[in-house]
């Protein structure tokens, strides 16, 4: 997961929730000029494309402002949609129960992409039911996570 660093959440976080919206995660993807700030956000009643272009124009002035991201890079505000990312030990909670793929920095029994059921979360492991075992990733080995919508 190509999370963002501390400071680019320390800007984002309280305009979002200042907003009255779910901060679900950032990601920066550094590509030279061609960089991405991915913010996803949400409600109870979810998002519509009215609420992104809102807080996109809320933290572009902000980011400018504090001079947060060096060089070009482009701004999206999304909503997590059925295919949402998992970011936090949190997030694995919510969702037990629930079908995920993801891919790990480090390999697990010789695998780095699995696809399997969030059975359980205990500190900062995840237990994932695959087809035929059982593995607990790390959530420091996860790089990026998501569900897999029904």
């Amino acid at each position: 997961m190509k999370v963002a660093p501390k400071k680019i959440y320390d800007v984002v976080t309280p305009i979002i929730e200042g907003l009255g919206y779910e901060l679900i995660g950032v990601e920066w993807l550094p590509q030279g000029d061609h960089s991405l700030l991915r913010v996803y956000i949400d409600t109870k009643l979810g998002i519509k494309v009215e609420d992104c272009e809102r807080v996109s124009h809320q933290l572009s002035g902000a980011l400018d402002v504090d001079d947060v991201v060096a060089g070009q890079y482009r701004l999206e505000v999304s909503s997590p949609g059925t295919d949402r990312p998992l970011f936090t030990l949190q997030h694995f909670t919510q969702f037990i129960g629930s079908l995920v793929k993801l891919s790990c920095a480090l390999p697990v029994n010789g695998q780095r992409k699995f696809k399997g059921v969030v059975s359980a979360v205990q500190g900062t492991i995840i237990t994932l039911s695959l087809q035929d075992e059982v593995v607990d990733i790390s959530m420091q080995n996860i790089q990026k996570a998501n569900l897999i919508p029904d």
